[in-house]
Protein backbone atom coordinates (compact mmCIF):
# COMPACT_ATOMS: atom_id res chain seq x y z
CA UNK A 1 0.00 0.00 0.00
CA UNK A 2 1.57 3.73 -1.04
CA UNK A 3 2.07 5.93 2.12
CA UNK A 4 0.15 8.93 2.70
CA UNK A 5 1.61 12.48 2.88
CA UNK A 6 -0.36 15.29 4.42
CA UNK A 7 1.37 18.86 3.25
CA UNK A 8 0.03 21.60 5.90
CA UNK A 9 1.02 25.36 3.56
CA UNK A 10 1.07 28.53 5.69
CA UNK A 11 3.62 30.33 3.66
CA UNK A 12 2.88 31.73 -0.07
CA UNK A 13 6.81 31.35 -0.80
CA UNK A 14 6.79 27.83 -1.16
CA UNK A 15 4.53 26.91 -4.56
CA UNK A 16 7.98 25.96 -6.57
CA UNK A 17 8.60 23.51 -3.71
CA UNK A 18 5.61 22.28 -3.43
CA UNK A 19 5.04 21.35 -6.72
CA UNK A 20 8.40 19.32 -6.74
CA UNK A 21 7.41 17.77 -3.61
CA UNK A 22 4.20 16.59 -4.71
CA UNK A 23 5.09 15.36 -8.10
CA UNK A 24 8.01 13.30 -5.99
CA UNK A 25 5.53 11.75 -4.23
CA UNK A 26 2.95 10.87 -6.69
CA UNK A 27 5.92 9.04 -8.55
CA UNK A 28 6.06 6.98 -5.70
CA UNK A 29 2.70 6.17 -5.31
CA UNK A 30 1.97 8.32 -2.26
CA UNK A 31 -2.01 10.09 -1.50
CA UNK A 32 -1.53 13.43 -1.19
CA UNK A 33 -3.58 15.72 0.56
CA UNK A 34 -2.47 19.66 0.90
CA UNK A 35 -4.24 22.25 3.07
CA UNK A 36 -3.72 25.78 2.57
CA UNK A 37 -4.46 28.63 5.05
CA UNK A 38 -3.32 31.92 6.34
CA UNK A 39 -1.35 33.64 3.48
CA UNK A 40 -0.81 30.76 1.55
CA UNK A 41 -4.10 30.93 0.39
CA UNK A 42 -2.49 33.59 -1.70
CA UNK A 43 -1.04 31.12 -3.70
CA UNK A 44 -4.57 29.53 -5.10
CA UNK A 45 -4.55 32.35 -7.76
CA UNK A 46 -0.79 30.96 -8.69
CA UNK A 47 -0.86 29.75 -12.34
CA UNK A 48 0.14 26.41 -11.44
CA UNK A 49 -2.44 25.72 -8.70
CA UNK A 50 -4.84 24.16 -10.93
CA UNK A 51 -1.63 22.29 -11.80
CA UNK A 52 -1.38 21.06 -8.26
CA UNK A 53 -4.82 20.36 -7.81
CA UNK A 54 -4.55 17.88 -10.87
CA UNK A 55 -1.61 16.08 -9.18
CA UNK A 56 -2.44 15.76 -5.77
CA UNK A 57 -5.32 13.51 -4.53
CA UNK A 58 -6.80 16.43 -2.82
CA UNK A 59 -6.51 20.20 -2.31
CA UNK A 60 -8.27 22.34 -0.07
CA UNK A 61 -8.22 26.24 1.51
CA UNK A 62 -9.18 27.54 4.89
CA UNK A 63 -11.86 29.76 3.84
CA UNK A 64 -11.67 32.16 6.84
CA UNK A 65 -8.09 32.84 5.99
CA UNK A 66 -9.31 33.02 1.98
CA UNK A 67 -11.70 35.93 3.15
CA UNK A 68 -8.95 37.62 5.63
CA UNK A 69 -6.39 38.16 2.44
CA UNK A 70 -9.66 39.35 0.74
CA UNK A 71 -11.07 37.34 -1.44
CA UNK A 72 -14.79 36.89 -1.52
CA UNK A 73 -16.01 33.15 -1.28
CA UNK A 74 -17.74 33.14 -4.24
CA UNK A 75 -13.95 33.48 -6.04
CA UNK A 76 -13.51 29.64 -6.04
CA UNK A 77 -9.85 28.96 -7.68
CA UNK A 78 -9.17 27.11 -10.29
CA UNK A 79 -8.81 23.44 -9.49
CA UNK A 80 -11.29 23.21 -6.80
CA UNK A 81 -15.01 22.80 -5.98
CA UNK A 82 -16.68 24.98 -3.69
CA UNK A 83 -17.29 22.00 -1.02
CA UNK A 84 -12.50 22.18 -0.90
CA UNK A 85 -13.40 25.90 0.55
CA UNK A 86 -13.10 24.35 4.08
CA UNK A 87 -12.57 25.04 7.45
CA UNK A 88 -8.75 23.92 9.61
CA UNK A 89 -10.70 20.19 10.16
CA UNK A 90 -8.97 19.51 6.86
CA UNK A 91 -5.79 20.12 8.84
CA UNK A 92 -7.51 18.08 11.34
CA UNK A 93 -7.55 14.83 8.67
CA UNK A 94 -4.14 15.41 7.80
CA UNK A 95 -3.07 14.94 11.33
CA UNK A 96 -5.33 12.25 11.74
CA UNK A 97 -5.00 10.00 9.05
CA UNK A 98 -2.16 10.42 7.55
CA UNK A 99 1.18 8.52 7.35
CA UNK A 100 3.56 11.65 6.83
CA UNK A 101 3.02 15.46 7.98
CA UNK A 102 5.46 18.40 6.33
CA UNK A 103 4.27 21.82 7.13
CA UNK A 104 5.83 24.56 4.54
Amino acid sequence: MAKSLGIFVTTEACMPHLMGITKAAKSKGANIKIFFTWKATNLSKDPAFAELCEIADDVSICVDSYQKQGYSVDDVPAGLTPQKMATQAQHGIIIEDFDCYLSL
